[in-house]
């Protein structure tokens, strides 16, 4: 059920994007009055699911959810209709309009897609505000969950000071950060520590992935919150309940699940005193706390026999009080240029791990995905303030992506007609019939590459390696 929740997300955020993507550049030809063949959601080869003739115009639904697509008279796209070329030109088609007009037809689509990105993290600032942990209010440090960051220098307790140079903010940032490499400097039992990242660090982490949902690198530090005492339990009836938190073994006093492990191995004996701080939940919050001590068995191989919550959620370490978060608040004015600057962080983000993807040494390059990946980014619940935030800078990928110098893209459309502007000499018809082939090739193998790396992964998750 949640993989078709997600799968579910994914399509309904592609199909707003994509329909007003294409609605970007329908509206510029209908301004400079450019006749528009086809508006389709998705892709129509041989048949469509679903069309209707308004005027000049055939609106349809396509069955290959590959993206979408307007058919603009007299203008070379991925139809190739040269037969339509060849016929003499009409003051309604594309290839008749000035340069600069054909030029905002083409960048309709970005421009729409930038101000969909603005325009959605806008009304989610407005409408849920802004919640985060500050790195430095994780006064104990990180948590390390994975053997890569113990083998790069990362020890759980350690307070990031700084990566290549500049001071975290919102941890929920930091491990993007690593990847770009740099110094890092840590606090580790009072004194700063620094070492330095592996430039393949990407690529550690990429083929360390086999699919299987690891959780995060690097995380809070969380309490030891008894999740389950199993009936083989060896202490099944020593008094343990689900959500008892364990806050002391013997006179040690435990604030982390971390430190748990290390201390039951140095204590001696097969019994441990272990004091329990028992909570009642109300609807998710704590209503109320009892302190209860409780004799517990040991194993011979020093195990409590109980199990934690592994992984704990922001939402509950905030009610918890474990760490302090930060809330921002907005009302619908201050919400627009905080918008704003959020797209353009997301944006700069994106930009920045886009270039990544070039610089081999890094081996960003393996972790390129497709459809599969994008759909991972979605929650296994329907949350309308995740889909939003995801919708937004999907939106905003989809902008930069179309915007590249590649024929058969916007961004190559768009070349071509600045090469006309400051030229004044405007390209063949017939070599815009072998540029528009030549970035249909090269799209159709960035699409192979990128699904076919999610294919690798899903294998490898199937045979367990």
């Amino acid at each position: 059920m949640s993989l078709l929740i997600k799968i579910g997300q994914l399509l309904l955020s592609l199909s707003i994007l994509i329909i007003l993507h294409e609605l970007g550049h329908f509206i510029f030809a209908r301004i400079f009055k450019t006749r528009v063949e086809k508006f389709y959601l998705f892709f129509d080869p041989w048949f469509s699911l679903f069309k209707v003739k308004k005027g000049d115009t055939e609106y349809g639904i396509g069955w290959l959810p590959l993206g979408g697509y307007v058919k603009i008279s007299g203008m070379i796209d991925e139809s190739m209709d040269k037969e339509a070329m060849k016929q003499p030109p009409q003051p309604w088609e594309f290839r008749v309009k000035p340069a600069w007009q054909r030029l905002l037809i083409m960048l309709g689509g970005v421009m729409v897609n930038l101000f969909l990105g603005f325009l959605i993290y806008t009304f989610i600032l407005f409408t849920w505000g802004e919640r985060y942990l500050p790195n430095e209010n994780l006064t104990d440090g990180i948590w390390v969950t994975d053997s890569i960051m113990h083998d790069i220098g990362f020890e759980t307790g350690d307070k990031i000071i700084s990566i290549d140079g500049k001071k975290p903010g919102n941890f929920s940032g930091i491990l993007e950060d690593l990847f770009y490499g740099g110094e890092v400097v840590v606090k580790r039992n009072g004194k700063d520590t620094a070492f330095q990242l592996p430039e393949n660090f990407a690529e550690r982490v990429i083929d360390n992935d086999d699919g299987k949902n690891r959780g995060p690198l690097i995380y809070p530090r969380i309490p030891f919150i008894i999740s389950e005492v199993s009936g083989n339990s060896i202490n099944s009836n020593a008094g343990l309940e689900v959500n008892d938190r364990v806050i002391g073994l013997d006179d040690y006093p435990i604030m982390y699940a971390d430190q748990v492990p290390p201390l039951l191995d140095s204590i001696k004996g097969d019994t441990i005193r272990v004091l329990i701080e028992r909570m009642e939940m109300d609807k998710g919050q704590v209503k109320s706390t009892d302190t209860l001590s409780l004799k517990l068995q040991l194993t011979e191989n020093r195990k409590m026999q109980v199990a934690y919550y592994g992984l704990i959620g922001y939402d509950v370490l905030d009610r918890l009080g474990v760490y302090t978060f930060v809330t921002k608040e907005y009302g619908f004015f201050p919400a627009i240029p905080a918008g704003f600057v959020k797209a353009k962080e997301k944006l700069q983000s994106y930009i920045r791990q886009f270039k990544l993807i070039f610089n081999f040494d890094t081996g960003a390059y393996k972790g390129v995905g497709g459809f599969g990946s994008i759909t991972k980014l979605f929650p296994p619940v329907w949350d309308w303030q995740s889909f939003w935030g995801i919708t937004a800078f999907l939106s905003l990928m989809l902008a930069f992506l179309n915007i590249l110098p590649i024929p058969a893209l916007d961004g190559g459309h768009v070349m071509f007609l600045l090469y006309e502007i400051i030229t004044g000499r405007k390209p063949g018809d017939k070599f815009m019939e072998y540029a528009q082939i030549v970035g249909m090739f090269l799209l159709l193998f960035l699409l192979l590459y990128a699904n076919g790396n999610d294919v690798y992964k899903w294998i490898l998750h199937l045979i367990g390696k």
